[in-house]
């Protein structure tokens, strides 16, 4: 009976789940400082050709206030007040593609071919020191367009012939937003879709266009937000994996873990949890609600049926340590990895969505554009006018 009686009652004396992940070994500073898509959602051939992926820069957060559309849910038809994140994202555009052939041992690129005109900034990307360079990259490639012999043309049939899997090289344009970075980031965007031939046309057709955000996302999408966490530098062992504190009267500090390992064997096993580096981390984060697709042209573009104010997503003052939004962008629901201004991989959810939040409608009814800095009396600039009056003058 005694044993049973164990059994039953659960406490920490008898049982010890670890602290902390080992999925997420080595706990180390990722190698690149952008999202990496370790894989793209699966291909519908019945489908029109379309990209699966995006990239933007992370602005700030705000809050929002819309009701709630959940039959059964307590919450249903009543008023809900959510974190938001905004997400800037100016349209990016496509310079190249690239043809992948299935093997046994996966993907293997077999060609890739680039458009005519390439911009400065992406160029950049293909220097270190852009500045003391001669800037000739490219500049033979060009002549291939002229050439009689059309190697680009036979390039796309070879795509076309023996490829399954065709991605296009799109980079974004950073000189849209405020960073004072010149040098864009490139990504590879799968295009899903139709047989090679419709995919390949499909890329040819946006070579040195500009891919919107809305082109890509619409409102109501689950996506997936790939990124690099915030560096938090050299943290100790409870910070880092969350190990209970020893008891107060502790020799030599209680932020340890008391034993980190038997005797023998005489080697301190990697499950143990040590200090380290913490944060900086590569992270996929799955599900995330895009909320309203933005407008960057539109000055209107946080305004809601409910609240007419004409006003737009940035709140007063800017959003802190990133500035003003003036490009299109993204709401999406809650939080995402990495400070202010870090770039953001977007991409097409990778499942089938049949859940009730999946599918839930979303009516925002207000927007917060109230300054984040301090306590944030006013929505807008004018309204704040209104309030103070008139004021002395500062000469």
């Amino acid at each position: 009976g005694g044993l049973s009686l164990v059994r039953q009652m659960s406490h920490r004396k008898f049982e010890a789940p670890r602290h902390g992940s080992l999925g997420f070994m080595p706990r180390k500073r990722t190698h690149h400082h952008k999202g990496k898509i370790k894989s793209f959602p699966k291909d519908n051939k019945a489908l029109a050709p379309h990209f699966t992926a995006f990239m933007g820069y992370k602005a700030g957060m705000t809050h929002i206030c819309r009701e709630v559309a959940k039959p059964g849910s307590l919450a249903h038809k009543k008023e809900v007040v959510e974190a938001v994140t905004i997400i800037e994202t100016p349209p990016m555009v496509v310079v190249g593609v690239v043809g992948y052939v299935e093997t046994p041992r996966g993907l293997r690129s077999l060609t890739t071919v680039f458009a005519q005109h390439l911009s400065e900034e992406f160029m950049r990307r293909l220097y270190k020191n852009w500045y003391h360079s001669k800037k000739k990259a490219f500049t033979k490639y060009a002549k291939k367009y002229t050439d009689a012999k059309k190697p680009i043309e036979k390039e796309l049939e070879r795509i076309v012939k023996y490829c399954q899997v065709v991605r296009v090289i799109a980079h974004t344009q950073i000189k849209k937003v405020g960073l004072g970075q010149k040098k864009a980031h490139v990504m590879e965007i799968q295009i899903n879709g139709g047989e090679s031939k419709d995919k390949v046309e499909f890329a040819k057709k946006w070579f040195e266009k500009e891919v919107p955000v809305s082109g890509v996302f619409a409102q109501n999408e689950m996506i997936d937000v790939i990124g690099v966490t915030k560096g938090k530098g050299y943290e100790g062992v409870t910070t880092r994996w969350g190990v209970t504190r020893l008891p107060r009267k502790t020799h030599r500090g209680l932020r340890k873990v008391a034993c980190i390992g038997s005797w023998h064997p005489a080697r301190v096993k990697f499950s143990v949890p040590r200090a380290g580096q913490n944060g900086y981390h590569h992270r996929t984060e799955i599900n995330k609600k895009i909320y309203r697709v933005g407008d960057g042209k539109k000055k209107d573009n946080a305004t809601t049926e409910n609240d007419i104010t004409i006003k737009a997503i940035t709140p007063m003052g800017g959003f802190p340590h990133y500035g003003v939004v003036d490009e299109d962008w993204l709401m999406v629901k809650g939080c995402v990895v990495g400070p202010k201004k870090r770039v953001l991989t977007l991409r097409k959810s990778l499942l089938v969505h049949t859940s009730q939040n999946a599918k839930e409608e979303i009516a925002l009814k207000f927007i917060d554009t109230s300054s984040k800095f301090g306590h944030g009396r006013f929505q807008t600039k004018d309204e704040k006018d209104r309030y103070m009056g008139v004021l002395k003058k500062r000469n």
